[in-house]
């Protein structure tokens, strides 16, 4: 039962709520609270009185917290200090702190380093991590990357890898191998960043000097492992031999490394000397060649394909052979996909209505005589219709006259020829491998974990959440360095997904982390007759789901204290 007492203390009167209940029989005060003197309660219960808060403020905190309590987890300040070293005894952050704040802002919302202050003054971190104002300035940002070079890079990423293998139990029996490239804002005539290079631009920015990054991943939660920046010019290829000798060299001596690692990649990879490296490796290897370059295979009948596991790849069915491919017999598994011929044949139908409308204009054109181009010149602009994949195989055209206004243009679509294609060509993958004793479905598996890595490069092009732009930095050193640490904020976004999803949790990394965003800290000002205003932090309601990853990263290390009760005035004598 509960009741307010009065508790008389010279000339005043305070205020108690206090609850009773009988203990062994006998009434008892079983808990009691100060609550103040008459004129304090009454202030707190006017909506208008000294009692209640001026105004308020709301700070990023789930995110923030949960990204920091796994950087703690993999020790990334500590690791950076080990290897680059501590600054100065007055240096008022370390550069491993530098590293794990530039990680933490990647993460939760990617921001130059000149804007880094104002993102940092939105957030509650700074509760639990003190750092002057002008600690956060760009430029001290800029020194602390100054201090690690290329070499300290691999170690400290190597220190990290083994830190959350073996924090995370990560499985690293199936590895799978990837590049991309990232554009950047570089000017042309910067002579300070030749990483930067013009090339075949993935994000279709041939304007634009570009980044390569060659990662692998495992197929364990698509966690980075190996990352390799190179110069953007560059073809995938050449970098695949010195991502593979650091795997090698990398994985001797991790706990789990001991057993079958099986790297994955696509054809883009394929030379003879990339493939001599698997001989002086305990690496095994899945991978592909392009079907159009054995059409031997292509010929196989559908009679000899059989069923690989109507469970787990509906309409899915495979032929098995072995053939000697960069100078060394293989193991050769061609399969078939309804569903990737369906899809091809469905790209095929939308190739070939543009260019039926691109025919139709050009043919219209002809037949009204409005043209003044050579007739070299409309067979070239033909050319270009039909110049996309396997439409010159399928679209007969023919162009009638000499001069200009005689010129005339027919075409047509050969059904017969498409048939043909479809059959030899649509929903085939051919893939080899060294591995000999598992079964065609576990090399399916194998080659199918490419999504993994392909999905940590769509990841790091979100413009929103663990990105790798925007970057600002205009020489090779602070490039390299920013490509770290996007990296290790990509390997933190897919370790707290596999966390969230190994407790019941599918989320996507958008959504796990704007299911944490929306915990937040509300600061309560109160402002006295003088001095500066009294703060009352206390966190936003949270979801269930919300609730859950609260608890799951730990966060009640990083939340505010709840306010304590006022001491009630002591006696004096």
């Amino acid at each position: 039962m509960a009741s307010i007492v009065g508790k008389r203390q010279g000339n005043r009167t305070y205020y108690y709520l206090v609850e009773s209940a009988r203990v062994g029989g006998k009434p008892r005060i079983v808990s009691q609270r100060y609550l103040g003197p008459a004129e304090e309660i009454i202030a707190r219960l006017s909506r208008t009185g000294p009692g209640e808060p001026d105004r308020s403020r709301h700070l990023a905190f789930g995110d923030i917290a949960a990204v920091w309590a796994m950087l703690e987890r993999l020790q990334v300040a500590a690791i950076v200090d080990e290897v680059v070293g501590r600054r100065r005894v007055d240096a008022a952050v370390s550069i491993g702190t530098y590293i794990a704040l530039a990680t933490l802002n990647r993460v939760t919302d990617p921001c130059a380093k000149l804007s880094f202050a104002d993102w940092w003054a939105t957030t509650a971190a700074d509760r639990w991590l003190r750092v002057p104002a002008g600690a956060l300035d760009h430029r001290r940002f800029w020194d602390a990357m100054d201090r690690v070079g290329a070499t300290e890079l691999a170690e400290i990423e190597r220190r990290i890898v083994a830190r959350m293998v073996e924090v995370f139990e990560v499985d690293l029996s199936g590895l799978v191998l990837d590049m991309t490239n990232f554009t950047t804002w570089i000017g042309s005539a910067n002579d300070r960043a030749p990483i930067a290079q013009r090339g075949h631009s993935k994000q279709k920015r041939a304007d634009l000097r570009i980044v390569g990054l060659g990662l692998i991943v495992s197929t364990d939660g698509g966690v980075p492992l190996v990352s390799h920046a190179y110069p953007g010019n560059l073809p995938d290829v050449t970098q695949f031999a010195a991502m593979v000798r650091e795997l090698a060299a990398r994985f001797r001596s991790l706990p789990g490394a001991d057993g079958e690692l099986t790297l994955v990649f696509d054809a883009g990879q394929n030379s003879a000397d990339n493939f001599e490296l698997f001989t002086d490796t305990a690496l095994h290897f899945v991978g592909s060649l392009p079907p159009s370059d054995h059409p031997d295979l292509l010929a196989v009948p559908k009679s000899r394909y059989r069923v690989v596991d109507k469970a787990r790849f509906p309409g899915l069915t495979a032929f098995e052979t072995t053939k000697v491919v960069f100078n060394i017999e293989r193991r050769i598994i061609l399969t078939h996909s309804k569903t990737l011929h369906d899809k091809q044949s469905q790209g095929l139908d939308q190739t070939l209505a543009k260019a039926h409308r691109q025919l139709s204009e050009v043919a219209d054109r002809l037949a009204r005589g409005r043209t003044r181009k050579a007739r070299d010149q409309v067979e070239a602009e033909i050319a270009g219709i039909v110049k996309p994949r396997w439409l010159s195989q399928v679209i007969v055209t023919t162009l009638t006259g000499q001069d200009p206004t005689d010129l005339r243009l027919t075409w047509r679509t050969d059904p017969t020829a498409r048939r043909a294609l479809e059959d030899e060509l649509f929903g085939k993958r051919v893939l080899f491998t060294d591995k000999t004793k598992p079964s065609r479905a576990v090399i399916v598996t194998d080659y199918r974990s490419q999504e993994a890595c392909e999905a940590d490069f769509r990841q790091m092009k979100d413009p929103k959440v663990v990105s790798f732009s925007p970057m600002f930095h205009h020489t090779e050193q602070k490039i390299r360095v920013h490509v770290f640490y996007c990296v290790l904020a990509l390997m933190i976004a897919r370790l707290m997904v596999r966390e969230a999803d190994r407790h019941d949790l599918h989320l996507s990394v958008r959504e796990l982390l704007d299911t944490l965003a929306g915990i937040q800290e509300t600061v309560l000002l109160y402002q006295g007759d003088r001095g500066r205003p009294r703060a009352r932090r206390m966190l936003t309601e949270t979801n269930p789901t919300a609730q859950r990853l609260y608890d799951l990263f730990g966060l009640n290390t990083y939340a505010p204290t709840p306010p304590q009760p006022p001491r009630p005035p002591t006696k004096t004598t």
